[in-house]
């Protein structure tokens, strides 16, 4: 089976890199082949609404992006996690989510949506923030919406989403008393 997680977060060893982790730990575990993403280390352009990818179906920026679309198409399993900035995903997962435009267009206009292979295709997706979730602060509501769209534009039908809010300083995360081992088992979920 194979997996490829996204991590968003712009911080090394920070608390998204370290529930990202452990997700990734459950799912090798289980037997997973994984590819791993630091999308901050990555060449990787906005998108320019350019509408070529409206013509082909493929998007004409040549940067990283080639390889994570090329991982898209074939993985079985798809992990996106992020931290929460101003109310959403962070400007690395939404660039990521903004270039999959090209599958949008492979669905949509061209009505050939990415295949399941043998063990079909699910989502996890792993959010963190240090806001206090309350009905004023709505950030993770916001980033599941932009993931939804993310997965559904590129075939994957379901996702389980795990998100911490008042976790802020980095490692912070270790202090939860659930979130490492919440990440760990449900990476090895998504395998099974």
């Amino acid at each position: 089976m194979k997996v490829i997680a996204f991590n968003g977060s712009p911080r090394k060893g920070g608390n998204t890199h370290l529930l990202l982790n452990e997700a990734v730990r459950g799912a090798r575990e289980m037997g997973a082949e994984v590819t791993v993403y630091t999308l901050n280390e990555l060449n990787l352009r906005p998108c320019q609404n350019c509408g070529s990818c409206d013509d082909t179906g493929r998007c004409v920026i040549r940067d990283d992006m080639q390889a994570i679309h090329r991982d898209i198409r074939v993985a079985d399993r798809i992990i996106l996690a992020s931290p929460i900035f101003f109310f959403s995903v962070s400007a690395q997962a939404k660039i990521l989510i903004d270039r999959c435009q090209a599958f949008w267009a492979q669905k949509y206009v061209h009505k050939k949506p990415v295949q399941p292979g043998a063990f079909g295709r699910k989502g996890l997706l792993l959010l963190v923030g240090g806001m206090k979730l309350n009905e004023k602060n709505r950030g993770f509501e916001c980033a599941e919406v932009t993931a939804s769209a993310f997965f559904r534009t590129i075939s994957v039908p379901e996702h389980v989403t795990l998100f911490y809010d008042s976790v802020d300083a980095r490692g912070a995360i270790k202090e939860h008393p659930t979130a490492l081992n919440e990440a760990y088992e449900a990476g090895k979920a998504l395998v099974l």
